[in-house]
Order: C-alpha cells, then sequence, then structure tokens
C-alpha cells in the first residue's frame, strides 16, 4: 500500500484496508467512480464508468470532454470509489452509520491511443457484460477517433472498509429503540430486449430471457 499525506486516514485509521487486491476488488465491482478535477477556476466532480486493466484505472468520455481533457494538462485527479453494503441504525443519532467499501486515489492521467486504446474498449464492453465484446461489433475508427480514453496509475490510494453494528455507548443500550444493520445491495432485474419480433440473438453469458407466454 502506498501512503502518501493525501491517502493517510486520519479519521478511524482502524477501518483502513492495505491489502492491493481487495481495493482491486472493489474498484472492479464499483459501476461508477466519481472523479474530480479543478480548471482554475472550480472543482469538478463527474461520475463516470471505469474499469481497471492490470495497475491502471482507465476512463472514456467524447474527445471533447472539458474535464478529462483538463486531466491530460498535467493536473493531479482524484477518483472516488464507493460500494454501500446497508445502513447502520443505531438506538442514539449520533452513531447512524453505513458499512460500506470504499477506495479514493490520486494520479496523472496518460491519453491510451493505437491498438491498446481498441484493447481497451473491448476490456470496459466486458466489464459491462463479460464476454460481451466478442459478441457485439467493435468500434470503428470513426467511433474510436471521437473517443477519448485515459489512465491513471494506481499507485497513490487508500483503501477504508466499515462492517458490523452499530456502535452505541453503553448507557444508550437500554433504550427501546430498535438498531441493527439494513443490508442493501444492487440486483440486476429480468432483462428488457429491444426488438420484441423475431428469433433471439445470442444472449451475454449468464443471461436468460424468457417470452411472454411462454
Amino acid at each position: 500500500m502506498s501512503l502518501s499525506p493525501r491517502t493517510r486516514l486520519r479519521r478511524l485509521p482502524k477501518r483502513s484496508v492495505e491489502e492491493r487486491e481487495q481495493a482491486y476488488a472493489i474498484i472492479d465491482e464499483c459501476l461508477i467512480c466519481h472523479v474530480a478535477g479543478f480548471n482554475g477556476e472550480h472543482a469538478t466532480v463527474l461520475p463516470t464508468a471505469h474499469w481497471r486493466m492490470g495497475d491502471y484505472v482507465y476512463l472514456h468520455g467524447h474527445g471533447k470532454n472539458g474535464l478529462l481533457r483538463q486531466l491530460l494538462d498535467g493536473q493531479d485527479a482524484s477518483l472516488c470509489f464507493t460500494l454501500i453494503d446497508g445502513l447502520v441504525l443505531a438506538k442514539s443519532a449520533f452513531h447512524h452509520s453505513m458499512n460500506y467499501r470504499s477506495v479514493v486515489m490520486f494520479g496523472k492521467a496518460e491519453e491510451v491511443t493505437g491498438a491498446h486504446k481498441a484493447e481497451s474498449m473491448d476490456a470496459f464492453v466486458d466489464k459491462v457484460s463479460p464476454g460481451r465484446a466478442a459478441q457485439a461489433r467493435p468500434g470503428n475508427d470513426i467511433e474510436l477517433k471521437a473517443t477519448l480514453v485515459l489512465r491513471i496509475p494506481i499507485s497513490d490510494w487508500s483503501c477504508k472498509v466499515r462492517v458490523g453494528p452499530s456502535s452505541d455507548d453503553a448507557e444508550d443500550l437500554p433504550l427501546p429503540v430498535w438498531s441493527g444493520v439494513i443490508p442493501l445491495s444492487l440486483q440486476a432485474g429480468a432483462p428488457l430486449p429491444d426488438y420484441a419480433d423475431g428469433p433471439l440473438p445470442v444472449l451475454p453469458a449468464g443471461i436468460t430471457v424468457t417470452k411472454e407466454g411462454a
């Protein structure tokens, strides 16, 4: 784990996680991250899809995306990845919390070009749905040219995790107030085909569709 003045946990350091593999698992499970930058006048935060290849986080957007263009000017980007696993209800208002897993990282972005650009976009499609890149039409030259792809090394980062019940004070335990954890999870619903007529095409791995009336 690489700690710097920016990534050293000062609030509840006992929740720090030092295993890089666990940080990578959080980054991979998150579907959205938040990217922060500064344009010289004000800060901007952009929620965006991301993906990881090795020790880098990749981002993409339109070739004229303002924030991504700013990150290519040499300023540090800040990225935050968060998964919420539960609402923690305590007997006192002060001790209400959430169970979560999070990663914060800083780094300088570099543009991805050439053959690796197309390869990285395939990795992004496969993150959305494993094996999908082999089924869908790949990006053509016009589409790839219109897309800006950046990568940021995962070198300056911290990981913080909270698990378990509330931390009620001993004097609050007799209070007749329910306390506990309400689990939360992100679940996929039944897929909705774009086209109702005709034979179903090959579906992504692990996904099934039931025809109406079947």
